[in-house]
């Protein structure tokens, strides 16, 4: 078990899941915040790194593109006190996140996690049911249908239709553009066989955010949806064929032409390299030997 614990967060991994609590401290955004503890599993993850500062450093995690519906919606487009792979480290914790980067890493390498991309989410995106508002509208949105109701600011041309409801299975897509200094961002529900250039001041299917109000909430939303579309990397299938099961990638468990007398040796040869170069300590060295071992 590795644990960090900061104002900013707290970071436990115990060898197979990653978890990230944010903490109270006031530099926690408020996306953080709304979306609580994450679980990650170890197969998500592509790296870790620690940059240390004078005063402070910053802890980073790396995951497999197409592994979290948040990053791809968001398209790292997440500031900084927003990002939940990122923990803030004060300088006298340096050997405690250091320890901690070696088991992550250490583990990487022991279950053989590949640093590409995934075929299948491995993150379940925000929880639901949520219901946002921000700009000139709300959306609320239960996993199924997208409900989109405006208020007394939205454009007339937009809010003379009424609310909108959109069922996922009409959308191909999400797209989420936040705010960028007096620039307004926008949420826009890419609807099959509607394509559209149309402001989304003017647009029925988005909601536009205000520029000089930062709320990010709206890229919960963004994910959530996401996370129920088909997965980016997922061909567009034949009429006649059903919807294609994610894959994660991971090296399936070896089969008995594997798991052969040559193919054991080689893992034994493989473990005293790591051995050799300090990544495995004598402790994880002896115990993974012991486990090749049995099996020959």
């Amino acid at each position: 078990m590795a644990e960090i614990i900061q104002k900013d967060g707290t970071w436990t991994f115990d060898g197979e899941t990653l978890r990230l609590t944010p903490g109270r401290d006031k530099n926690v955004g408020l996306l953080r915040r709304t979306l609580g503890e994450l679980a990650l599993p170890l197969e998500a993850l592509a790296g870790v790194s620690l940059e240390q500062g004078k005063k402070s450093g910053r802890l980073r995690l790396r995951l497999r593109d197409g592994a979290d519906p948040l990053l791809h919606a968001t398209g790292g487009r997440l500031t900084e006190p927003h990002d939940p792979y990122q923990l803030t480290v004060e300088s006298d914790r340096y050997g405690v996140a250091e320890y901690f980067t070696e088991e992550v890493r250490t583990a990487l390498l022991l279950e053989q996690i590949p640093s590409g991309p995934v075929t299948g989410y491995l993150l379940p995106g925000p929880p639901l049911p949520l219901s946002v508002s921000a700009g000139d509208g709300t959306v609320s949105f239960d996993g199924e249908r997208v409900r989109l109701e405006w208020n007394w600011k939205t454009e007339d041309a937009k809010a003379a239709a009424g609310p909108r409801t959109l069922a996922v299975a009409d959308l191909e897509g999400v797209d989420w553009q936040p705010a960028a200094g007096l620039e307004n961002g926008h949420l826009r529900f890419l609807v099959r066989h509607a394509p559209t250039k149309v402001p989304a001041k003017y647009d029925p299917n988005a909601v536009e955010l205000w520029g000089f109000k930062k709320d990010p909430l709206m890229a919960l939303v963004a994910a959530a949806v996401q996370a129920r579309l088909p997965h980016p990397s997922t061909p567009a299938a034949p009429a006649l064929e059903g919807p294609r099961a994610p894959e994660t990638d991971r090296p399936a468990p070896p089969g008995p032409a594997e798991d052969d007398h040559d193919a054991l040796l080689r893992r034994l040869r493989e473990l005293g390299e790591l051995h050799r170069s300090g990544i495995l300590t004598d402790e994880e060295f002896t115990l993974a030997k012991q486990a090749v071992l049995k099996r020959m």
